[in-house]
């Protein structure tokens, strides 16, 4: 269940966020990235949507928010930079409103990049989701660092980042990971992004950082 939106501190001023919630117990804590900014990604595009929804019917509290100079929130574009601190403050409140649970980073496309940089090099985060990773336009270095538990869902026919590249990504990735291949799905997976949170649900209701699959 969503709850209405609300705004949390950021390094440029307030976020706006909404927070997806589990009908029972939640088991973890994830912060959830939408794309690009200025392509018009915001916290309601339809792939992100669909991942909070299907992490939250698995038992996650998923928190969806948008970058700064997005929506409500304050500040302005800042190619990137100003967006990975941004994901940095969206866990901070997720880490302090749940402390007990196991705290998760992902995001979608240029999100993707985000939530697993950040999220590679941040203690408290136990586990990377990434869908459809620009792969060909940053270098997710920490993540090819990163011994964490990787997830990735991506189309099949991605006009973008084509899937062979991100193949030869996960290849270069530590286990434990998986990657799940959606038939048919372009980048933004229009008239799949249902499939996208199918595939995230499969890859995670079983998941826990402290039995990792194998």
């Amino acid at each position: 269940m969503a709850e209405p939106p609300r705004q949390v501190s950021g390094p440029a001023g307030p976020l706006e966020t909404i927070l997806d919630r589990p009908s029972g117990d939640a088991r973890a804590a994830v912060v959830f990235a939408h794309p690009l900014p200025v392509e018009g990604g915001t916290m309601h595009t339809k792939v992100v949507y669909q991942a909070a929804k299907a992490l939250a019917r698995i038992g996650c509290v998923v928190l969806r928010f948008n970058f700064r100079g997005v929506g409500l929130s304050a500040g302005a574009w800042d190619r990137g930079r100003g967006e990975l601190d941004d994901f940095r403050a969206a866990l901070d409140f997720m880490s302090s409103e749940f402390p007990r649970l196991e705290l998760w980073a992902g995001g979608f496309s240029f999100g993707a990049y985000i939530a697993m940089t950040v999220g590679a090099d941040d203690d408290r985060v136990c586990a990377l989701v990434a869908v459809a990773p620009p792969v060909d336009r940053y270098e997710f270095a920490p993540v090819k660092l990163s011994r964490k538990p990787k997830f990735i869902v991506h189309g099949e026919r991605d006009e973008l980042i084509s899937l062979r590249m991100v193949r030869h990504f996960y290849a270069q990735l530590h286990e434990p990971k998986e990657l799940v291949e959606i038939d048919r799905a372009n980048h933004l997976f229009e008239g799949q992004a249902g499939e996208v949170g199918d595939a995230l649900a499969d890859l995670l209701e079983d998941f826990s950082c402290r039995t990792p699959s194998s």
